[in-house]
C-alpha cells in the first residue's frame, strides 16, 4: 500500500453527522473485490444534488475530507476507505469514527484523523471564510493538521498503527517481513503430503 507521510491539499467540508457507509458508498457497488473505480460510487446517492460538497468545482481536488462526529457508522465494509482514496481523498478529519470504518481506513493507508469537536468547527468556519479554496496539511510522523495561517492540532494514533501507514505496510506487508521466519518453520515441520 502507498504510504502515508504527509498529505497537503484542499479540504472539501460535508457537514453532516452520522455518516454511514451505505452512504459512502451504497449496495449497488459492493460487488467489486477490486479497490479501483469505487470512486464513481462515493456518496453517489448525495452527488445527484448539483450542489453537493464534491459536485462543486472549489472541491473536485480536494485531498482532505471534515465531517461531523459518528463518520463511518452503519455497515462494516472495507469499501468505504477504497471508495473515498479511490475518489481522490487521502484523510477524513471528524470528532469521531465508527470504530470498524476507523480500522478498515487504518488497514487500507487512508487516514482518519480525530480532532476535537472545537477544532473540527475551526476547520469549518475557516473554509466559510476563505474565497479561495482552504488547504490544510496533515503531518503523520508530528501528528499534526495545519493550515499556512499558523492555526495547527494534535491528533492521537497509536504507535504500531502509525509505523505502518508511514512505512505502508498492510496486513499482507507486515506478514511478509517475516517471510524468512515462515519458511524455516515450515521447513522444519513439513506436512505429511504436498498439495
Amino acid at each position: 500500500m502507498q504510504p502515508f507521510i504527509t498529505v497537503s491539499g484542499v479540504v472539501a467540508p460535508l457537514d453532516r453527522v452520522n455518516v454511514d457507509t451505505d452512504q459512502i458508498i451504497p449496495k449497488q457497488f459492493l460487488k467489486s473485490v477490486v479497490r479501483t473505480g469505487l470512486g464513481k460510487g462515493l456518496f453517489f446517492d448525495w452527488r445527484k444534488d448539483p450542489e453537493f460538497v464534491t459536485n462543486r468545482p472549489r472541491y473536485r481536488e480536494a485531498k482532505i475530507l471534515v465531517a461531523r462526529a459518528n463518520f463511518g457508522c452503519g455497515s462494516s465494509r472495507e469499501h468505504a476507505p477504497w471508495a473515498l482514496a479511490d475518489f481522490g481523498f487521502r484523510a477524513v478529519i471528524a470528532p469521531s469514527f465508527a470504530d470498524i470504518f476507523r480500522n478498515n481506513s487504518l488497514k487500507n493507508g487512508f487516514l482518519p484523523v480525530i480532532l476535537k469537536e472545537a477544532e473540527v468547527e475551526a476547520i469549518f468556519r475557516a473554509i466559510e471564510h476563505h474565497e479561495e479554496a482552504y488547504e490544510l496539511t496533515i503531518d503523520l510522523a508530528s501528528q499534526t493538521v495545519r493550515d499556512d495561517s499558523g492555526w495547527s492540532a494534535h491528533f492521537e494514533i497509536s504507535e504500531f498503527q502509525k509505523q505502518c501507514l508511514l512505512e505502508g505496510l498492510d496486513d499482507v506487508g507486515l506478514t511478509l517481513m517475516r517471510e524468512r521466519e515462515i519458511a524455516a518453520y515450515e521447513q522444519s515441520h513439513p506436512l505429511p503430503y504436498r498439495l
